[in-house]
Formats: C-alpha cells, structure tokens, sequence
C-alpha cells in the first residue's frame, strides 16, 4: 500500500495512492462505514496502519477501482509531509564509503555516524529549500528512510521489518560550511528550518521485496548527482533499526533517514530531487535567503 498527504484548502488529510489518482481516506470511510484515522501520524500513533494495511490487501484495493470518480489529483491538493512532528528524525552520516571520500572522511566503523534533527527542519513535497543567511554552502541529499510503526526496544536485526511501517524519500540538507568549521557544530549544521523534507508516499514493508536492492540518487537540475544501492550501505537500514533500539526507545512516527550516495552543493533556482526505484520522486525548489 501507498500512502501520501495532501494538502486541501482547510486541511491536511491522508490518501491512498492508486494509478488512478488519491482516494482519501475520509471518502474510504465514509463509503464502506470504515473510521480510520484521516492523518497519518493517528493512524500510526494509534497502531492502526497494520489493519488498513490487511484490509486494502483483503479486498480494499479492488474496491477502490470503484472511487476513481472521488480520487484527487496533486494538481487540486497538492503534497504536504507526511506529518509534520516526528518525534524523533535520526539522521545518519557518511553511510556509504564513496559519500565519505567525498569529503575527506573515514566510513564510520562498528558504530553508524548519527545526528538528530528538530521537526522544525521539516518540509513536505514542493515546497522550499532556503539556504539560510549564516551559510555560504549548503548541500542537499537524496536519503532512503526508515519510518518506525511501532514502540519497541532491542530489536533483533532479523525482526526489524516487524516494527517497520513503511518507507520513504527524503532530502535532507547541511550548513557544510558550518560543519567544516568544527565537527562540534553538526547540529547547528543540520538544524536550520526546511532542512528536512519527506515524502510524497509512504510505501509499506510488503511492497519492497528487497530494500538491499533499491537504487537511490541525488539529482540537482534535472542530472544526476550522485547515485547507489542499498546495498552499498556500510551500515544496512536492518541493523540501523536494531543498533538504534538499542540506544533509545524507538517510537510510531520516528524517522531513520539511512545516509545518502553524494551531496550536492544547493543555489538559488536550483530544483533538488531525491529518486528512489518504485516511489515516486521528492521535489524541492531551493531560495538563498542572503539573495530574498
């Protein structure tokens, strides 16, 4: 199943995604007597997202078909983030070998590179990228990540997939100049407003047969960045999810953003992309704000 938010003129509301268009789920609800959370921070919050997941596999999907004429388009609503206050967005560094030697750096060992980020970083699908007024160079990078379903602690890493709700694209952004004044100010680096944009799907774990296999790319202005596959990954989104349990209770809604294959460099008018194989692809426009 996919599922992705929209923005209306009152609201922002969940939808399934079909190659017809977007049914909301409020219009599921009210054609088969269904009360399922509108957001998709309830439905996974409320522990909800397993039964509207095994009811679109039962029989949700085909009888959707029949509400095309009540499916919406990105062209009359268009994305929003998935939601909007994560508890938690973990962040990791330098989690493919070729990202670090663009940089100068050493592949983390035995324990991944990580950083946390405020939900005020995030953005949605469309929206803007400001490179903020203290940074004379911020990169971009196209991420796959990791949305946890459920609360749990000491995750086996042959059991992740059990507390995994889905997957999702991200573009997560980083003062580098700030950064390469003092690795000490990785936070700061990392924390500026519209710093972190996701979606526009959420696709779930039986959609993805091999997660190892996805390819992920940063694309600036329409060309390709820099590109790889998950399996590339030093540190693999199974054992992040299970090294990341071990440190902290780990909750519905928290994000695990895997690592990217290259940053780029951001400007004004630059249109960033983060493409990853099977989702559809996360747009954001870039604006200088020394230049506004």
């Amino acid at each position: 199943m996919k599922l992705t938010t929209l923005k209306t003129n009152t609201h922002e509301t969940l939808g399934i995604w079909e190659d017809f268009g977007i049914v909301p789920i409020g219009v599921i609800n009210k054609h088969f007597w269904k009360d399922w959370p509108t957001e998709l921070w309830q439905l996974l919050t409320q522990d909800r997202l397993g039964q509207l997941n095994g009811w679109y596999r039962a029989e949700g999907q085909a009888l959707l078909a029949d509400l095309s004429a009540e499916a919406v388009t990105t062209r009359t609503a268009p994305y929003a983030p998935l939601y909007r206050h994560p508890r938690k967005i973990w962040g990791i560094g330098l989690n493919y070998a070729a990202h670090a030697a663009d940089l100068a750096e050493k592949t983390p060992r035995g324990i991944p590179g990580s950083f946390m980020k405020p939900d005020t970083t995030v953005i949605g699908p469309g929206d803007l990228i400001c490179v903020p007024q203290m940074s004379e160079k911020t990169t971009a990078e196209g991420e796959l990540a990791v949305i946890i379903g459920k609360k749990c602690r000491q995750v086996d890493e042959d059991q992740w997939r059990e507390v995994v709700a889905g997957f999702t694209t991200t573009i997560d952004m980083t003062a580098e100049d700030i950064l390469r004044l003092n690795p000490r100010y990785l936070a700061v680096s990392k924390s500026f407003d519209t710093f972190f944009s996701f979606g526009p799907q959420l696709i779930t774990p039986d959609e993805i047969e091999d997660v190892a296999a996805l390819k992920v790319s940063t694309i600036i202005n329409g060309r390709v960045h820099a590109s790889n596959t998950v399996s590339n990954m030093t540190f693999s989104p199974a054992f992040l999810v299970a090294f990341l349990s071990r440190v902290m209770t780990l909750l519905p809604g928290d994000i695990i953003s895997t690592g990217t294959p290259g940053a780029a460099h951001i400007r004004e008018g630059d249109l960033v992309e983060c493409h990853i194989d099977g989702f559809e692809p996360l747009k954001n426009p870039v604006m200088d704000l020394k230049k506004s």
